[in-house]
């Protein structure tokens, strides 16, 4: 038996919303225990030969936390390993799972199952390279006077005698490191130029980044990329810190329309 005071509580309540993580072929089907944003079980609703990653979530609970961002790629990067996939934007909400045919995969009928058909068998991987600093700082006074001169004249002084000097310097190693990175990502490049030309370059995140690229190759390939990155690693050595990750969805290759909400 319900009380007056809880019915008005369960009247209250606000009608779940569908979120969608991205577009898949028909035939994908996620792991039982797969969850999503706030921890909700992944779904698939189909529409012909395509079909969408969801979730039911909670209209009222906030979206943008490093954990509902952490979910949402690893929905969408743990599908890349098995099935080509189309990213949505991150905050992709529609009112149901009708919407979610009408409004999205209806609509874009076409357009995603071409795009799916081209992406078979690839997905994306991050090609990252950070410089040692310690190394890098010291390649770059080792090739510059002016640098070398300036780090003599602030070496074992007080800060507020040399505050010039130590601007000076940090604008000399800020242009160098500029152009070594252009360099270097130009090296990289063309290491990667016989595997691939599907890369896209990617602005530095930090100081130190020396290499940040977006490479969409075959995943039954991924060895003959690891081996390339590894020859640059060993001639970068001490210099430069190689790695790759993925593979992950194809999020700097892909723009797919975001679902009216």
């Amino acid at each position: 038996m319900t009380s007056a005071d809880d019915t008005d509580i369960e009247e209250a309540a606000p009608a779940a919303v569908i979120y969608v993580y991205g577009i898949v072929p028909a035939d994908v089907q996620p792991e039982e225990d797969a969850t999503g944003v706030h921890d909700a079980p992944i779904e698939i609703v189909t529409h012909g030969d395509i079909a969408a990653l969801v979730s039911e979530i909670d209209p009222d609970q906030r979206l943008g936390t490093p954990a509902d961002l952490q979910a949402h790629a690893h929905i969408l990067d743990g599908t890349a390993h098995v099935a080509p996939v189309l990213p949505l934007r991150f905050g992709a909400v529609v009112s149901d799972r009708d919407a979610v045919v009408n409004e999205l995969l209806a609509e874009h009928e076409d357009e995603f199952a071409s795009a799916l058909n081209e992406l078979e068998g690839f997905a994306q991987y991050m090609v990252k390279g950070r410089y040692v600093d310690e190394a890098i700082v010291r390649e770059i006074v080792d090739e510059s006077p002016e640098a070398s001169s300036l780090l003599e004249t602030i070496r074992d002084q007080p800060e507020e005698l040399t505050r010039d000097a130590r601007i000076a310097l940090g604008e000399i190693i800020g242009h160098a490191l500029e152009a070594k990175r252009d360099a270097d990502t130009r090296t990289t490049l063309g290491a990667l130029s016989p595997l691939t030309d599907t890369v896209t370059v990617r602005e530095p995140t930090h100081d130190e980044d020396a290499v940040q690229l977006a490479v969409l190759f075959e995943v039954d390939r991924q060895d003959e990329l690891e081996r390339t990155v590894g020859d640059l690693a060993e001639r970068w050595e001490d210099r430069v810190t190689m790695r790759i990750l993925g593979p992950m969805a194809p999020y700097d290759f892909v723009v797919t329309p975001k679902p009216e909400g």
